[in-house]
């Protein structure tokens, strides 16, 4: 079973407070968990950020709505309790609880600055429809980190297109930019020193692995609209040997076959290969090319401030 939106998880939400006792958040999470049924690889899933389980997401922002309807309320930190009227829904239950169902409450309507319904409240058994259920299933952190990844994906076809554009002495260049914001090759002089080095057997680069220079890292970069085909790092490989080199890293603005990509991973040598969607999005990650337009910052309550304890 899939991981349900933040308001199909605000009724069993409810419905698991129904003994009127104070419990906590985190054993909520493991019942509803169980209930729904979800598998190891669901209940890890995390948010596009990776800085919170996407299920355990939901559950809060479910919680967040149900208390601000009056439902529930936080007796004390990471735990809550279902309220009077919590219970009085529960004694006549809705098919669902969601959102619009919820503007029936003043406090609730208030709390999202939306005036209070002036129809009548939907009754116990309503079912919920298009037209009163908001078409939006993800909490607003979900909306926000998946316009941020949007707008990320879009940048990046931006970036690889003007790395298409470009002449292969700078593609060149920049490869080995972009291995130094990565944490290779130490310092920019010592990059350029050692692309000066390469010679013209398959080698671009030759860059530092570490700031001693304990090993180093053979660059092939390809400027290519075609696939990156097997031939092509067999030709890397040859020309690693020739080096007697044991790490190298492939970067084409384009993509490789699968028998390229089995062969690299069968290869005796550390071979990396970096097509053309990788490369633009280690780009942006490392701020090559691109610069910022603009900071949001997401803020929290900070519990611990207002504990007198």
């Amino acid at each position: 079973m899939s991981i349900p939106d933040f308001q199909t998880l605000m009724l069993p939400l409810l419905q698991s407070l129904a003994d009127g006792k104070v419990h906590e958040f985190r054993q909520a999470v493991e019942l509803l968990s169980q209930q729904y049924e979800l598998t190891e690889l669901e209940r890890a899933e995390l948010l596009p950020s990776g800085r919170a389980p996407l299920f355990y997401n939901r559950l809060s922002w479910a919680k967040t709505h149900l208390k601000k309807a009056g439902l529930l309320e936080f007796p004390r930190r990471g735990a809550f309790q279902i309220t009077d009227r919590g219970l009085q829904v529960l004694a006549q239950p809705p098919a669902r609880i969601h959102m619009a169902w919820l503007q029936q409450f003043p406090e609730y309507a208030q709390a999202l600055a939306l005036p209070p319904a002036n129809h009548p409240a939907p009754s116990a058994d309503a079912m919920p429809t298009a037209i009163d259920i908001p078409e939006a299933s993800v909490t607003p952190q979900e909306a926000i980190e998946q316009a941020h990844q949007a707008l990320r994906r879009a940048l990046a076809d931006e970036v690889l297109a003007s790395v298409k554009s470009c002449s292969p002495v700078f593609f060149e260049q920049l490869v080995v930019q972009l291995m130094i914001k990565m944490g290779y090759g130490g310092s920019r002089q010592e990059a350029g020193q050692a692309v000066g080095k390469s010679g013209d057997g398959g080698i671009d680069g030759i860059i530092n692995e570490d700031r001693l220079g304990l090993d180093s890292i053979y660059l092939q970069a390809k400027r290519w609209e075609g696939v990156v085909g097997r031939p092509e790092i067999m030709k890397f490989v040859g020309a690693l040997a020739g080096q007697r080199a044991t790490k190298g890293v492939f970067i084409t603005t384009s993509s490789f076959t699968q028998e390229a990509k089995a062969y690299a991973a069968s290869s005796q040598y550390r071979l990396v290969l970096i097509d053309g969607a990788r490369l633009a999005d280690l780009m942006v990650e490392h701020d090559l090319g691109v610069s910022v337009a603009a900071i949001y910052h997401l803020k929290r309550l900070d519990s611990d401030f207002f504990s007198e304890e």
